[in-house]
């Protein structure tokens, strides 16, 4: 649940971050210091979210294009539970809420990642009221209660442009048939 605290990795804080990773132990604070943190971010506020666990173009690119409609970018991730719970498939995540964290953490155009428990991140927006919500244009947006939630405090909810063919689905597809292939052929043993 977001209020017992968020995983917070951000660029200044990443070694320290790698450090108490390392010991076990994640960075962890309180949802007032996310506030805190957040209350210091550039306005508008941009705001997304996702499992992002094998990242790739697609979500560089649409990380890029949602940080050029504000002055941040707040990505909040899935938590490992959370993404069980989605059904996205045996095995996933494949990547640690902490590493996805970490990597999106090391791009540029990310100012701040939180991780969350739930299903959907309503209660995180709830709590941080972003001027701007985004997702990727594989979503009806419109349909979202994240889109209608951002709108009762005036912000905006935008779906960015899909890029067909990159999805960390597809990647592990295509990752699974080499290796079936590779079996197959004796190449793995």
């Amino acid at each position: 649940m977001v209020a017992h605290g968020a995983t917070r990795v951000s660029r200044i804080s990443f070694s320290a971050a790698a450090d108490a990773a390392a010991h076990d132990d994640a960075v962890r604070f309180s949802l007032d210091a996310a506030r805190s943190t957040w209350s210091r971010l550039p306005r508008p506020r941009v705001f997304t979210n996702g499992v992002f666990d094998l990242l790739h173009r697609g979500h560089c690119e649409l990380l890029h294009d949602a940080r050029a409609l504000g002055g941040s970018l707040v990505v909040a991730i899935n938590s490992d539970a959370s993404v069980r719970r989605l059904g996205k498939g045996a095995g996933r995540p494949f990547n640690t809420a902490f590493d996805r964290a970490s990597l999106l953490a090391a791009l540029r155009d990310v100012d701040l990642v939180v991780t969350f428990d739930e299903d959907t991140p309503c209660e995180l927006l709830a709590q941080l009221r972003p001027e701007i919500y985004v997702k990727g244009g594989d979503y009806d947006v419109a349909r979202l209660p994240e889109a209608a939630l951002v709108a009762s405090w005036g912000g905006r909810a935008l779906a960015l442009r899909y890029r067909p063919g990159l999805s960390t689905t597809g990647i592990a597809g295509r990752i699974a048939a080499a290796h079936a292939a590779a079996a197959l052929e004796g190449e793995i043993a």
